[in-house]
């Protein structure tokens, strides 16, 4: 993962001048920030644990659009908030240069989200969506490679929903997220 991201450093916008801007899913967006928790006392250390390095950086690509986000996002925030990770959002429509270099099954997905050293360096990534949910889209794609065939959307509109299924509620996916996250962190 050598890959150098010196060149995008501030060029996003903070979390907060994000989320004070969306144009979609603003409410649903900040009550998922506000009613953040954390699972366990031992994720929550494990982040304020971080504070004591001051040699990372983190590069959210996303959206306001976009469900993934809706659900992921915030708790990224939250977990980088409390490990005093310096965060910025990168709005993909901005940064088509920056997603484009992390394509997930040859496609623009988000979040994304990129933890560098403050030279720039790529240290890990974690997204679009907690591994058990990505499997879904994985399986959609594998059996609909076609995406111009007549029951492409049909399909898409039901793996979609088994989507929002394995989601579950911010108690289920909020723990996975975390788990993720720490263990991208825990290989930097």
């Amino acid at each position: 993962m050598s890959q150098q991201l010196a060149h995008k450093f501030n060029q996003g916008i903070s979390p907060r001048a994000f989320m004070d801007g969306m144009e979609k899913n603003k409410e649903a967006f900040n009550a998922n920030y506000d009613s953040f928790a954390w699972p366990d006392d031992k994720s929550r250390e494990f982040f304020e644990s971080l504070n004591n390095r001051d040699d990372l950086r983190a590069m959210i690509i996303t959206a306001d659009w976009c469900g993934d986000a809706l659900r992921s996002v915030p708790v990224v925030f939250r977990a980088f908030e409390a490990a005093g990770i310096p965060t910025e959002v990168m709005i993909i429509e901005q940064h088509f240069d920056l997603i484009d270099q992390h394509l997930t099954l040859g496609g623009r997905s988000i979040p994304i989200v990129l933890v560098t050293d403050t030279g720039g360096a790529l240290l890990g990534k974690w997204g679009p969506r907690p591994q058990h949910v990505q499997d879904v889209m994985i399986a959609f794609k594998e059996a609909n490679p076609d995406n111009q065939a007549s029951d492409y959307q049909d399909n898409l509109a039901v793996a979609r929903t088994e989507i929002v299924k394995q989601y579950g509620d911010a108690s289920e996916y909020t723990p996975v997220i975390l788990w993720e996250l720490q263990d991208v962190l825990e290989r930097v």
